[in-house]
């Protein structure tokens, strides 16, 4: 029996490329998981060259992220990752454990920087209800 990933995986933008230069909430793009039953974030970064970014990871039932709350640390897998200057051109991954809600979106907030740091972060959607997967 051969099985593949290809066919299995959807891969969608969780943030896009950003540069972040000062103190602040950076908010990325909100994820429809609906039709799969795992869910995998993958940031990269570039040049960190100040600065710390905790990565969060936030859950809810409107598409506008109205209800959203940050997803308990009992369904995270593996570990959120805090990003600062030694983190240059990483990628850093951990999963969710799916619930009820169906959309996320992760969250960067940034604390003592100057001149900021650059990143950007990709979605894997797994375990499709209907494969093969777009």
């Amino acid at each position: 029996m051969n099985k593949d990933l290809h066919n299995n995986i959807e891969n969608r933008s969780a943030l896009n490329n950003s540069n972040i230069t000062s103190n602040t909430t950076t908010n990325g793009n909100t994820i429809d998981t609906k039709g799969y039953e795992s869910i995998e974030f993958l940031i990269q970064t570039g040049v960190i060259t100040d600065g710390s970014y905790a990565v969060q990871v936030f859950e809810g039932d409107q598409s506008n992220m109205s209800d959203e709350a940050q997803v308990a640390a009992g369904n995270i897998l593996g570990t959120i990752p805090t990003l600062i200057s030694t983190d240059d051109n990483v990628v850093k991954r951990f999963g969710v454990k799916m619930g009820t809600k169906r959309y996320m979106r992760l969250k960067v907030v940034s604390s003592g920087v100057t001149t900021g740091g650059n990143m950007e972060a990709q979605v894997l959607l797994g375990t499709p209800l209907q494969a093969p997967t777009p």
